[in-house]
């Protein structure tokens, strides 16, 4: 069985760089401070896992997780 992904944005490290938004939109969502979150419960749809590890990749906050299930 394939492995799902999950991405989870820690909002207490979260600082607004929205460098995931820009990279991943489809993945992530900004609330009105411009801090991220993820879209929906967090999955990953099927052919979005690059984009997942590469807004991980490069947040300068260290703030985003993947989640392997």
């Amino acid at each position: 069985m394939a492995e799902r992904l999950k991405v989870h944005v820690d909002p207490d490290k979260c600082q607004g760089h929205a460098r995931c938004k820009a990279l991943a939109p489809e993945l992530f969502e900004l609330d009105e401070y411009g801090n991220a979150r993820e879209a929906g419960d967090g999955t990953v749809p099927p052919g979005l896992e690059d984009k997942a590890w590469l807004a991980k990749s490069n947040c300068p906050e260290i703030a985003i997780d993947v989640i392997e299930e």
